[in-house]
């Protein structure tokens, strides 16, 4: 009898510029979409181990992808994934983040791969105005042109993309509920040995509140206004810990607006153990200025942890509305010390608040959901 071999699998490659990314958002999609796909993952590393546990799933090339304007830069990029895709002959291309999809759908438009995948994790120019909001918007526009799919990471992304005319509904989807990569319950989760380990490394009392802000320290995350609500706060118990990479010299500027509370402020810079200092805080503060989705906000409820946050498209869909955490206006920093405080005030609120935000990210928004989602979009469309 003779042997009958299986069809190739078909080939599939995402393209992103930092392996931050890669590992942050793909890794549990790539491990599960290798089991019905060969997948290659293109981003610009200088080691593989950069990529986490992808190079076990997946084959990977190193393509120079700058995340700032570099023309010569970013032409010498497009022609290496144009001869690429060529070669590699794709079934799918997906991309995330605006210069990775940019260059990547546009090769891959050259290249003429058939399916072209971008997920949109929120809008540079929503915040900007004047010639740089039009050219960074006409930009989000091409990308939804070069795309056979777009993605939004949260149902009210969507919505916003769809009223300003970047693409129209019958082209945008949401995967699930919404997040690009979902929240691993085991990872963020209470936990008070970590808790009281942080607190003493950081020098702040067991008792105190402790609000939280973690992301990159800049003028659009609103880390100004946090600054100036939290110094309003007066003789409150509570601790703001602040949490990320500073930039622009945001911790000197937000120095200027705590004042006298600074000496109950804690600065820390990057970390790659998020789920540490969520573990440790009470509230979680993400007064910013756009977002995409939040992801933040629905790890720290995985955490156990209300959110203070701003009414923005994309926190919305990551916050439930008195229920999970109280929402402010953005920029609106008397707003942002009555939400603080009330939390603040009432430790039952604020611990009901906290078991209702577990409760809701772990049923909606669980990592395991989100793959499971991807896994069917990508058999949707190929089969």
């Amino acid at each position: 009898m003779s042997r009958i071999d299986p069809p190739p699998r078909l080939h599939v490659c995402f393209v992103v510029s930092s392996p931050l990314t890669a590992r942050a958002f793909l890794s549990g999609h790539v491990a599960a979409l290798a089991r019905r796909y060969a997948v290659d993952i293109a981003a610009d590393f200088a080691d593989a181990a950069e990529l986490g546990d992808i190079p076990a799933h997946a084959r990977t090339f190193r393509m120079p992808i700058r995340r700032e304007v570099a023309p010569l830069a970013d032409l010498a990029a497009l022609a290496k994934l144009h001869r690429h895709f060529r070669r590699e002959r794709y079934a799918a291309v997906g991309s995330v983040t605006p210069k990775a999809g940019m260059l990547a759908l546009l090769a891959a438009a050259l290249a003429r791969v058939p399916v072209r995948v971008h997920i949109f994790t929120g809008q540079v120019w929503a915040t900007r105005s004047g010639w740089r909001r039009s050219l960074l918007k006409a930009a989000d526009r091409l990308m939804a042109r070069l795309a056979t799919h777009v993605l939004a990471d949260s149902p009210s992304q969507r919505e916003f993309m769809i009223a300003e005319g970047v693409a129209p509904g019958e082209k945008i989807r949401v995967l699930g509920d919404g997040s690009i990569c979902g929240v691993d319950g085991g990872r963020f989760r209470p936990d008070a040995g970590r808790r009281a380990a942080i607190r003493r490394t950081q020098g702040i009392p067991e008792e105190a509140v402790v609000f939280l802000f973690l992301g990159r320290l800049n003028r659009d995350k609103g880390v100004l206004d946090l600054a100036e609500a939290f110094a309003a706060l007066g003789n409150l118990d509570a601790w703001l810990l602040v949490v990320g990479p500073d930039e622009g010299g945001m911790r000197a500027a937000m120095g200027a607006r705590l004042g006298a509370a600074q000496v109950r402020c804690r600065f820390v810079g990057y970390t790659d153990r998020p789920e540490d200092f969520m573990a440790a805080a009470d509230v979680f503060c993400l007064p910013s200025y756009r977002e995409g989705f939040g992801m933040v906000v629905v790890e720290a409820a995985a955490a156990g942890i209300p959110a203070v946050a701003s009414r923005i498209y994309g926190v919305t869909d990551a916050v439930a509305e008195g229920v999970t955490g109280l929402l402010h206006r953005p920029g609106d920093v008397a707003e942002i010390v009555r939400a603080m405080r009330a939390v603040a005030d009432d430790p039952a609120r604020r611990a009901a608040l906290g078991r209702a935000a577990r409760e809701r990210a772990l049923r909606r928004f669980s990592s395991e959901t989100v793959t499971a989602a991807w896994v069917d979009f990508y058999g949707e469309l190929l089969g």
